[in-house]
């Protein structure tokens, strides 16, 4: 019976509203890797940005959610083109680099205790979420669904846009792709040179879909500052990123829906793995095992399954091996 209610509640987290958000940055991250082939290891730093815009706006000058979503976005704008401007001409791995040390200053600064009178430093900003609340269709305190998938009706109304940004997400993606501009950030991938030699301005590609792709993160951030109500800048370190390059894989990179299946999928794993060690801990099968220790075992099973990824099925659940093959001929 226990089982039954760990895989229900597994169940549940994949089509909550946390896989959705992570399944939004996850498409821009297949913008970045999965199409244009740009090695991009801060896509958390465009969710802090977006998620920050929101709430400075709403917590700070109080502003409404719209325009704190409109600031979030022309952050991840602003900081799109200060990473890729100087990078985007060199080497790949100077780009991943780049992103990864920019996102974690940017956590670092949004803590110092200078930006306090902005960001609240370590405490985050609180209560962000009411503006957003006050235009839920449904009755927040009322409960939908049937059997374990029951949410509240704010939770609904999250999942509803959350999930609805992710399908226009998918649907612009899939136009984009199909389209002569995705034609050849594609090429830019396999190789690049020969793009060149055919007179297409590669660094302008480029940073257009890093622009892109950073604004489908900032808006997952926004999101995900609707959801919590609040935001502190230690939610946004880089296993946050390390989780998104675990979905992206999964589901398969190249691949329009392989961000939403692997949200689906990662998430489910996660719920069900926690739920699974905590109920063998109650009934004293891990006696060597406290309550930390889960969370621990959580991140080297997510560890793990990036690697069997790699190893066996780079292409993921739904990808094509050529796909993550570079110089494709």
């Amino acid at each position: 019976m226990d089982i039954l209610m760990i895989l229900a509640e597994a169940a549940r987290s994949a089509v909550g509203p946390i896989a959705a958000i992570y399944a939004l940055a996850a498409v821009g991250l297949n913008m970045h890797f999965g199409y244009t082939g740009l090695l991009n290891f801060g896509q958390v730093g465009f969710m802090l940005v977006g998620a920050y815009g929101v709430g400075i706006s709403v917590a700070v000058f109080g502003l409404p959610v719209s325009v704190g979503f409109l600031v979030g976005l022309a952050c991840a704008v602003v900081l799109a083109l200060l990473l890729g401007i100087p990078t985007l001409r060199l080497r790949a791995d100077y780009l991943s680099i780049t992103t990864i040390a920019a996102a974690e200053v940017l956590r670092l600064v949004y803590r110092a205790g200078f930006a306090e009178p902005v960001t609240n430093g370590v405490y985050g900003l609180q209560n962000l979420s009411s503006g957003f609340r006050a235009v839920n269709p449904f009755d927040g305190g009322a409960r939908y669904g049937f059997g374990s998938f029951v949410f509240t009706g704010n939770q609904l109304w999250l999942m509803t846009v959350a999930w609805g940004l992710v399908g226009l997400a998918v649907l612009l993606t899939w136009l984009l792709i199909h389209s002569p501009w995705g034609r050849v950030i594609k090429g830019i991938r396999e190789d690049e040179d020969a793009v060149r030699s055919l007179g297409k301005n590669v660094f302008a590609y480029k940073m257009q879909a890093l622009v892109l792709g950073g604004l489908l993160g900032a808006l997952a951030g926004a999101m995900l500052a609707m959801h919590q109500g609040a935001i502190q800048p230690d939610q946004f370190k880089p296993q946050v990123t390390f989780f998104l390059w675990v979905i992206l894989l999964l589901g398969g990179a190249g691949r329009v829906f392989g961000p939403i299946l692997g949200s689906m999928a990662f998430w489910f794993l996660m719920s069900f793995t926690d739920g699974l060690l905590r109920w063998m801990g109650r009934e004293g099968w891990l006696p060597f095992l406290s309550g930390p220790d889960f969370g621990a075992i959580q991140l080297a099973f997510a560890g793990v399954m990036l690697v069997l990824l790699i190893v066996f099925r780079p292409q993921g659940l739904i990808g094509d091996r050529k796909e993550m093959l570079v110089n494709v001929k």
